[in-house]
This record gives structure tokens, sequence and C-alpha cells, in this order.
């Protein structure tokens, strides 16, 4: 029995496994998609930092679909590029920097760069201890429990993905 991942023949073109269109996976559908082991998953969350689920009430690992598509960019550079973790780290650093980068001069070209910070009508309602949830029924401690996604300006017309992104959102606070 093969204790390790091999590499594809050379000739074979390797495919990329379809994500479906979820907003939050757990270990196991992750581990799925991937095609590694759940431990190999947990291991690489200490070897990169970008890979950062969050975690639900019950302690679950919810993945994110930009942490699946690192997972099955670094499975790529350590499997079929045969980079070390610490090149494939590098790598990716690298190629962050480069987005960065890119993202800083097209904000310099006149067009309007996304702003950090929620709008000033929200501002408000953030600055109270509690958040948005300063009228809550939750304790404290039941909030810093709770996995919330990170906020993202969204165009008015894709409603049905927020409405989608709140239903997973009430889910985890059942």
């Amino acid at each position: 029995m093969a204790t390790h991942a091999t590499a594809p023949a050379t000739g074979s073109a390797p495919t990329t496994p379809e994500i479906p269109n979820k907003l939050y996976f757990r270990i196991g559908d992750v581990s799925q998609i991937a095609g590694v082991k759940p431990y190999v998953l947990r291991y690489w969350e200490t070897e990169f930092p970008a890979i950062g689920p969050r975690k639900s009430g019950s302690n679950h690992r919810l993945y994110r679909r930009k942490d699946v598509e690192l997972i099955l960019d670094i499975k790529r550079l350590l499997y079929q590029e045969r980079y070390t973790i610490e090149g494939a780290r590098k790598h990716l650093e690298a190629q962050h920097k480069a987005e960065v980068s890119a993202r800083s001069k097209k904000g310099r070209s006149g067009e309007v760069a996304p702003s950090p910070m929620p709008p000033a009508s929200v501002a408000p309602a953030l600055s109270s201890p509690m958040g948005v949830f300063s009228g809550s029924t939750l304790s404290g401690a039941a909030m810093a429990k709770v996995a919330l996604p990170e906020l993202s300006v969204r165009p008015a017309h894709n409603l049905s993905a927020i409405r989608a992104e709140l239903r997973a959102i009430l889910e985890l606070l059942r």
C-alpha cells in the first residue's frame, strides 16, 4: 500500500476538479475535492498561513472557496511540479505580492480601488464592542464562537448569491 501520493504519468494532462457552488466546505468535502487525506489538509494549514478555515460553533473547520482553490494550487505545486513545501510557500507569496502590486497599479490608473473600511453609515453599528450584534441575545462567549464571513462589496445584481450566503450564516447560527 502506497503511503504517499504519486504524480500522474507525464503524458496525461491533470484535470482540475469541479468545485461545487457552496459558501463553506467541511474538511471531508475539501479532502474529496483535492484528493488528499484530512490530516494532510491540517498539516498544510500549519505550513501555509494563507489557508485559514474558520471554525463553526461545533469546532468544525469551514473552508471558503478561495481556501479550496488555494489548496488545489498547493497540491499542484507539491505533487505535479515537485516543489518543496518551502519552495511552494515562497512561490505563493511571490504570486500574491505580484497580484497585490498589479491591483495597486490598476487603482492608480484612474479606477477606484475598493475601500477596506465600511461606509460611514455602517461604522456606528460596528463601533460597539458587540458590533452589529449589540441588540443580540447571544452572550459575548457565544459570539466569540460564531464564525462570520468576511464583508465584501458586491454589485446589487448578485442578490441570489447574497441570499445564499445569508442562509448559510443562519445555518451556522442554529
